[in-house]
């Protein structure tokens, strides 16, 4: 199976557990499960709950063994985003080709919609019962709290408008989107009951990852028009943005991403044929073009 198949079966896959978890549109009260499925549907690469099947199926685990804990992987990163769109927050508009969440139910229905998406996590996690459960259960809720996700959050809103170093700009990708990405890979090693090694490589392959991942989110957000490039980097200084582009230039930029890159695709194929889908993962994420 090809790399685009894979991904194709396991979004999939993925979709149909979350629908089967998540509380139906019709059940009361209506509003706030409306706006969670709004939120959690179509949705987009779902990168992360596959990253932990994939890791998992490395390992020698099943995807019945993890499918459960990458939905609710899942469900943390849909909260963030719905957070994150809020007009406290980055105020943008639409989420995935379609108004976001605060538009569509209004601000308090998408407050609410992520608490109970983060609600269900845990809800999901416990639910699911395994013998790693409380190891699974640590590494997804530091990863996503103050000591992770929140702690980049918050270091971003913090440096805007600021001119900051290559160590913060560092610190809020590694935890606002590497975190999670690489706690996603930790835990398919954990559910596939992995040894402590395979574990921690899982857990460097996914940090890894994760940095070429926002890094590549960086530069493809400025190399859309070679000719406007320079002109949107200018620009994002100006106004406080903090990005890699921003801070290193483009060309540097994509020799960094590539670095990620290449030691995360290094790790995987440690694994040989088992660690083929991680592999052409990594090789993809920096050379993705949307």
């Amino acid at each position: 199976m090809n790399l685009k198949s894979y991904l194709q079966k396991k979004r999939k896959g993925i979709n149909r557990k979350l629908s089967d978890i998540l509380p139906r549109p019709t059940k009361y009260p209506y509003e706030i499960h409306r706006a969670m499925r709004y939120s959690i549907f179509p949705g987009g690469k779902r990168i992360r709950p596959i990253l932990a099947i994939a890791s998992c199926e490395a390992l020698g685990g099943k995807e019945k063994d993890v499918i459960a804990y990458a939905c609710a992987i899942e469900m943390i990163h849909t909260y963030s985003l719905i957070h994150d769109d809020l007009p406290a927050m980055d105020n943008d508009d639409t989420r995935r080709g379609k108004p976001a969440c605060h538009k569509a139910f209004g601000e308090a229905i998408a407050i609410l919609a992520g608490d109970a998406l983060l609600t269900y996590s845990l809800q999901t996690i416990i639910s699911a019962n395994h013998k790693n459960f409380e190891k699974i259960a640590i590494c997804l809720y530091n990863n996503s709290s103050t000591t992770g996700l929140i702690g980049g959050q918050v270091m971003d809103i913090l440096s805007e408008g600021k001119k900051i170093s290559s160590k913060t700009l560092n610190y809020i990708h590694k935890n606002k989107t590497a975190a999670l990405i690489s706690c996603s890979a930790e835990i398919g090693a954990l559910s596939a009951g992995a040894n402590l090694k395979d574990v921690e490589n899982m857990r460097k392959y996914g940090i890894n990852l994760g940095m070429a991942f926002q890094i590549t989110d960086d530069i493809l957000d400025v190399k859309g028009d070679e000719k406007k490039a320079g002109k949107k980097l200018r620009k994002d200084l100006s106004a406080g943005k903090n990005t890699y582009p921003g801070l290193h230039g483009l060309e540097k930029s994509i020799h960094i991403a590539k670095k990620y890159s290449r030691e995360a695709a290094k790790i995987a194929s440690s694994y040989g044929r088992k660690g083929k889908i991680l592999t052409e993962i990594a090789n993809f994420i920096s050379k993705r073009t949307s």
